[in-house]
């Protein structure tokens, strides 16, 4: 017969380390620290995948940011090194109703230790469906989590929340890109530059799987230096916070524009079109999730998407055509450049975590440079 399960640790312990997340519009929700002890500022956002922690958790996309997962059970698979999808966790804390001990012959730790062993704060006990309707009704929000043993009052912490900088003009791709170059799949056919604004290790293996050898390089690299390698592509990768900020990234998409196949995902997305001369703006709390559903309007096929997101294209030039949307809202979801080899998409082909409906996208980008 199985021992019961220890509900002093359960029920007691952690819930005598009462924390609470408070946002800047003066709404608290409260629970108990099940992460690192160390307080964070951040934007809230709620994804609304079932599974993917582990994922999620080392997406660099989600630097600056405080994740709340609205599935209520967190944690049942435990954590495996080949899940990670970079090189550490770069969320600002993580949210969740119930944490559950790993019950998984692949589980190599848990998620509480595997937050604690990266020092990621997280918070459990908290109403995540109240949370995030309350997002969805009044927009992201900043916040501030309080997991210390520091002694804070919920006004002061509301006062931190609404003092933090937010992510809006900030350059994030550089806080979480690559110091040096690294090389992927060397004996590959098909030679491959890609920007690292906070690539996702899924990408490599996706264009592995296309034989692309894949030369990954920091997010300041120049236009002219990748020209001098010669590749057959280049790769704009996802990455956090606003596009906008990333002057520096538009100047050398333009640069590479008409000089050599690319494409973009995401963050990268975006870069192609401000580099052609659209805009972007933020959207109301974001798409973060493994079931958006996005319209192939050239096709008319719908795919099941992966997403995560807080800005989006809009006012596309001439130059540009659309090809894809979201069905949820009509927001761009994916453009082609009319003259010269260049594509890009906001939702995630290469999923992890998510359906891989879309990953033929790759197979285009290895088409496109074929008939280039």
């Amino acid at each position: 017969m199985n021992e019961p399960i220890d509900m002093e640790y359960r029920w007691k312990a952690e819930r005598e380390r009462r924390a609470f997340l408070a946002l800047a519009d003066g709404t608290v929700f409260r629970g108990y620290s099940v992460g690192a002890p160390v307080d964070s500022p951040g934007e809230v956002v709620f994804n609304t995948g079932m599974t993917g922690y582990q994922e999620i958790a080392t997406d660099p996309s989600y630097a600056g940011q405080i994740v709340t997962l609205t599935s209520p059970e967190i944690g049942n698979y435990g954590c495996a090194a080949q899940d990670a999808e970079s090189r550490g966790c770069f969320l600002n804390g993580l949210v969740v109703q119930e944490l559950n001990p790993p019950a998984n012959y692949r589980a190599e730790e848990s998620l509480q230790s595997y937050l604690l062993r990266h020092g990621i704060p997280a918070i459990a006990g908290v109403d995540t469906r109240a949370l995030t309707l309350h997002l969805r009704s009044h927009g992201t929000q900043r916040a501030y989590l309080h997991v210390s043993e520091i002694p804070m009052d919920e006004a002061t912490a509301i006062e931190h929340a609404a003092a933090w900088e937010g992510l809006d003009g900030q350059d994030y791709a550089s806080r979480v890109t690559t110091p040096v170059a690294y090389e992927r799949n060397p004996q590959g056919k098909y030679r491959i530059v890609a920007y690292d604004f906070g690539i996702k290790y899924n990408i490599l293996r996706s264009m592995q799987r296309q034989d692309m050898q894949v030369l990954v390089v920091p997010a300041h690299t120049s236009a002219a230096e990748v020209l001098r390698l010669q590749p057959d592509g280049v790769f704009l990768s996802n990455g956090p916070a606003d596009p906008s900020a990333l002057g520096y990234a538009q100047q050398t998409v333009r640069e590479l524009l008409g000089r050599v196949p690319l494409m973009g995902i995401c963050l990268g997305h975006q870069l192609l079109g401000l580099a052609c001369g659209a805009t972007c703006h933020r959207l109301t709390f974001g798409h973060h999730g493994c079931n958006h559903p996005v319209l192939n309007v050239q096709t008319g096929r719908v795919d099941i998407t992966s997403q995560n997101h807080n800005f989006a294209l809009r006012d596309l030039p001439s130059s540009l055509e659309l090809t894809h949307i979201n069905l949820n809202d009509d927001s761009i979801e994916g453009i082609r450049h009319r003259s010269e080899p260049a594509f890009s998409i906001q939702f995630h082909p290469e999923a992890a975590p998510g359906p891989h409906d879309a990953d033929s996208l790759f197979l285009d980008f290895r088409n496109l440079i074929e008939h280039s």
